[in-house]
């Protein structure tokens, strides 16, 4: 059996989460610990009984996802389940740094104020209400691809996320998107729903933000990971360090490539995917892209103990 441990993005957040895994797990409770201490600020109370309004602000979110999925991981090695149990890693967006901070490329309390400083960035870089996104069912890539070209009119609409074969995300001007939605439905799609974010990520309007992220990034370590990562904007196994800095800019404005990365993890021969972290959104987009990949989410202390076969 060959095993890929993946990270989820923003959306999975919720008030709560990881709380069960830092009583059970000391291992975990330092890192909500760790990641308190790098911000300056008492993240994990406002995770676990904060309001989700100020939780899923994207500064605030980024971090506490990610301290989420370490917390989980380092629960998962206290019952005996190493990191290299997994063949390779990956995540959704911030997700991403959740991977490299598991695999060791970027120290935990680095990967904290990257996302704190990427998150700021993120909503700093286009005013709100500028921007939208927006999610299509029931179309593909190609079609959305076309959509958003057509869409534009002048104004930024990219695919943004391309999820799963019959969920791809649209991003840019608001104007912009809202024709695109107005298109997609004109053209088949099931359904076009704009998405509850602070900012058009993950499209050129980002581009102030991949400017911030490359300077915070040329002050950090990177290392080559444990295990390869399967990056957002290649869809294929990177270790160099330097390419997986470079990456992480990129990834500020290029696409999320979640099926196609979750493909070329099938085709590296992985036959069973954790999810570790937050939520089971991850899992249900693998399960749509191929079904013959086994999923498992791995979020709460009875989540640790099953996958440890206890």
């Amino acid at each position: 059996m060959t095993i890929a441990f993946v990270f989820p993005g923003q959306g999975a957040q919720s008030i709560g989460m990881g709380h069960a895994l830092a009583d059970a797990y000391p291992a975990a409770k330092a890192v909500f610990d760790e990641v308190d201490e790098a911000l300056g600020e008492n993240l994990s109370a406002l995770i676990w009984e904060g309001d989700i309004e100020t939780l899923t602000l994207t500064q605030n979110a980024q971090p506490a996802l990610m301290a989420t999925s370490l917390a989980a991981l380092r629960a998962l090695e206290a019952e005996g389940v190493a990191l290299t149990t997994a063949s390779y890693v990956a995540g959704h967006s911030l997700g991403e740094y959740s991977a490299l901070a598991a695999s060791g490329a970027i120290g935990l309390a680095d990967t904290a104020r990257l996302l704190r400083i990427r998150g700021q960035a993120m909503q700093q870089a286009v005013p709100v209400g500028v921007g939208a996104m927006a999610a299509i069912l029931g179309l593909d890539l190609e079609a959305v691809r076309n959509i958003a070209a057509k869409a534009a009119e002048g104004q930024v609409c990219e695919a943004a996320n391309d999820n799963d074969p019959a969920q791809v995300v649209v991003s840019g001007d608001r104007a912009a998107v809202e024709r695109a939605m107005v298109l997609a439905k004109e053209g088949g799609a099931k359904r076009a729903l704009a998405l509850p974010v602070s900012a058009p990520f993950h499209c050129k309007l980002m581009q102030p933000a991949a400017d911030v992220m490359a300077e915070a990034l040329a002050k950090v370590d990177i290392v080559a990971p444990e295990v390869p990562l399967i990056a957002n904007v290649l869809a294929e196994p990177v270790s160099d360090p330097d390419k997986i800095g470079k990456l992480l800019v990129e990834q500020v404005t290029g696409a999320v490539r979640w099926r196609e990365s979750v493909l070329a993890m099938a085709a590296l021969g992985v036959d069973e995917i954790w999810e570790i972290g937050a939520g089971k959104a991850l899992s249900g987009m693998i399960r749509r892209i191929d079904r013959s990949i086994a999923t498992r989410a791995v979020g709460s202390p009875d989540d640790v103990l099953a996958a440890a076969g206890k």
